[in-house]
């Protein structure tokens, strides 16, 4: 089954690191969080990957064409020849086909502009390219196949210390309270898509807004609720929280080390 990324947005809420690299190569320890994403998937053998590129997308091409586990991996010289500790595998074993889409489409019509390289997937994969998740997406994807609808996503609790808030009318507060405790679910980014999204996709539509409305209105679109790991990088801080997890070893996306 075949995954589809979406990297091409100008990540304007991490300008710290977006002004030089695009936002799916922030680190997250030694790596991109696009490569933890993607060894996610590979883990559930989903090793075809369509990377959507846009904002500096040469160099995301330039990271996965001139890869080098050395440099990332824990590796051993013997006698001037470099050679892996681990029998992990990684890119190495997938394939990827980057696709220029642009430099202001929006996920719609990025996937539009990769349709040509799904026509042959009946059911796609799809993802943001900057959240990770502990999910385990064999029985997500079955599940979501179960449903027989022409969408599905992962929902999720969004983290935080916000409260969330409820009032009647006149603006008196009848609940207050963290996020993790309300009924507040929000789109984790993990989608299962059928080739029917096509016909419900006009010309510049955002894929949640116009799109997801239209199956909503058919019944065609299902949401999988999942209550355990789920982080996405859309600021600075984030990316410190990431790196502050990462060196403490909670690393709980890191299901392929579980054994």
């Amino acid at each position: 089954m075949k995954v589809v990324l979406f990297c091409g947005g100008m990540g304007t809420r991490m300008r710290e690191f977006s002004e030089t690299i695009p936002k799916p190569l922030v680190n997250v320890g030694h790596r991109p969080i696009i490569w933890h994403l993607m060894r996610h998937f590979a883990h559930f053998g989903h090793t075809d990957f369509i990377l959507c590129l846009g904002y500096k997308g040469e160099m995301i091409r330039e990271y996965f064409l001139n890869y080098n586990p050395m440099l990332s991996e824990d590796c051993r010289l013997e006698k001037g020849v470099p050679k892996l500790m681990s029998g992990g595998t990684d890119v190495r074993d997938w394939n990827i086909d980057f696709v220029d889409t642009g430099l202001t489409r929006n996920i719609g019509q990025r996937l539009v502009a990769a349709r040509h390289l799904l026509r042959d997937e009946e059911v796609f994969l799809a993802n943001y390219s900057d959240q990770l998740c502990d999910i385990d997406l064999d029985r997500y994807v079955a599940t979501a196949n179960a449903q027989n609808k022409i969408a599905s996503f992962v929902s999720v609790r969004p983290p935080g210390s916000y409260h969330s808030v409820t009032t009647d009318a006149d603006g008196t507060v009848n609940y207050i309270g963290p996020w993790a405790d309300s009924e507040l679910w929000i789109n984790g980014g993990y989608m299962v898509l059928r080739q029917a999204i096509f016909d419900h996709i006009e010309p510049g539509d955002e894929l949640v807004e116009a799109p997801f409305q239209r199956l909503i209105a058919k019944k065609q679109l299902y949401s999988h609720r999942h209550e355990g790991f789920w982080k996405a990088m859309d600021t600075y801080k984030d990316k410190l929280a990431f790196d502050e997890d990462y060196e403490k070893g909670r690393r709980p996306w890191e299901i392929w080390n579980l054994g």
